[in-house]
């Protein structure tokens, strides 16, 4: 039975939310379990849960504040809530609560606070500064959701029987094997020279990253597990996967600052399968 509260509590800059379509009809028929290395906002992940079709999952990010979030939604979800109900949009408020020092708070408090900052921010993008904190400013909205309570106990249901982990994607896909589903959503490869988003944390994902990825791809590939992966449409991505499936998709897209760089961009579709 389809839950259509199970959607993802977070927004989050590359979110899949505009290629869920296409995604989902390319996702294996059947497959054994479910592995979502590069987390983010868990577009994929929700809609197959919401719709009873994750026999199991893993998912993992290495963004520690990320994965805090996730395990606090599934573990103490109503202390979640309690929390986040004490946050107001105000830009004064934005700030203060911006600058305070996660190690300092519980768990739910942690939560709270990055939800509470997502939904608030400028283009509810997700961005670290060298030293880890979060630096975007206040987004101006008038009457954001910061709780919703609806989508919060559904996906806290949801992920209850979910292994979340902080874990880079190479130790996560290790247990992966044959009959497994694998989706790969990494941090884009910019599409030009003057493009610099290429993570969402302090951590950079450059063109060896994206090699050394592809060559993982290709090594779960040769010992049977079914492999997608979301990336942008540039040479060098059709050159790393020119022996596997690749399809060209639209996708509208929001977090370019300058109006004229928003709007339908091409992006790829990868897989090992038919």
């Amino acid at each position: 039975m389809s839950n259509g509260n199970v959607k993802p509590f977070l927004k989050w800059a590359g979110g899949k939310g505009q290629l869920l379509p296409e995604l989902l009809k390319k996702v294996p028929g059947s497959f054994l379990k479910y592995y979502e290395p590069f987390l983010g906002g868990g577009a994929l992940f929700f809609r197959l849960a919401g719709i009873g079709q994750l026999p199991e999952a893993y998912l993992s990010d290495v963004n520690e504040q990320l994965i805090d979030t996730y395990l606090a939604v599934r573990n103490r979800v109503s202390n979640v809530i309690e929390e986040l109900k004490k946050h107001k949009n105000d830009k004064k408020y934005y700030y203060r609560t911006r600058e305070l020092d996660p190690k300092k708070l519980k768990r739910a408090e942690r939560a709270a606070r990055i939800i509470y900052l997502n939904k608030t921010c400028y283009n509810g993008l997700y961005r670290e500064n060298s030293s880890g904190k979060f630096n975007v400013p206040w987004g101006k909205y008038k009457n954001p959701c910061i709780c919703d309570e609806l989508v919060l106990r559904a996906d806290s249901k949801a992920l209850k029987k979910v292994k979340v982990e902080r874990m880079d994607y190479r130790n996560s896909v290790e247990r992966a094997g044959i009959g497994d589903f694998v989706y790969l959503d990494p941090p884009y490869h910019p599409m030009s020279s003057t493009a610099y988003f290429t993570s969402y944390d302090r951590r950079k994902f450059g063109e060896e990253e994206q090699m050394e990825l592809a060559d993982i791809f290709d090594q779960l590939s040769d010992i049977g597990v079914l492999v997608m992966l979301s990336n942008s449409d540039t040479p060098l991505i059709r050159k790393l996967y020119k022996d596997y499936r690749i399809e060209r998709v639209h996708v509208g897209r929001a977090i370019n600052s300058r109006t004229d760089g928003r709007g339908k961009v091409p992006e790829l579709i990868i897989r090992n399968y038919n």
